[in-house]
């Protein structure tokens, strides 16, 4: 049975760092595409990050191009997302997600993702 766990989400001021984590278990972490998505109230659930465990290739949204950067850790099948120079647009619940696939998936939508984390808050005062 595949698993996501998100942990790492809190409160902080804009311009402040946080870092999101994705504990997965469940499944061989290298030919899958692990993806965040985020979700602010009243807006739809879009994409942050998604990685390619298979080859490396990775893709950012626009709005978080050189502020976010992803990780992972193969041995300990951890997918972490490092969240820099947040703003209040930043709050949202952040979602891990995977689905198997060998590279990036052609639509990087949350559709293409069978498996979910349950979220992980993170809120940005201005």
């Amino acid at each position: 049975e595949v698993q996501l766990v998100e942990s790492g989400g809190g409160l902080v001021q804009a311009g402040e760092s946080l870092r999101l984590s994705c504990a997965s278990s469940g499944f061989t972490f290298d030919d899958y595409a692990i993806a965040w998505f985020r979700q602010a109230p009243g807006k739809e659930r879009e994409v942050v990050s998604c990685f390619a465990t298979s080859n490396g290739d990775t893709y950012y949204g626009d709005s978080v191009k050189g502020r976010f950067t992803v990780s992972t850790d193969n041995a300990k099948n951890t997918f972490d997302l490092q969240l820099n120079r947040l703003q209040p647009e930043d709050t949202a619940t952040y979602y891990c997600a995977a689905e198997y696939g060998l590279g990036l998936p052609g639509r990087i939508e949350a559709s293409t993702f069978r498996f979910w984390g349950q979220g992980t808050q993170v809120t940005v005062s201005s």
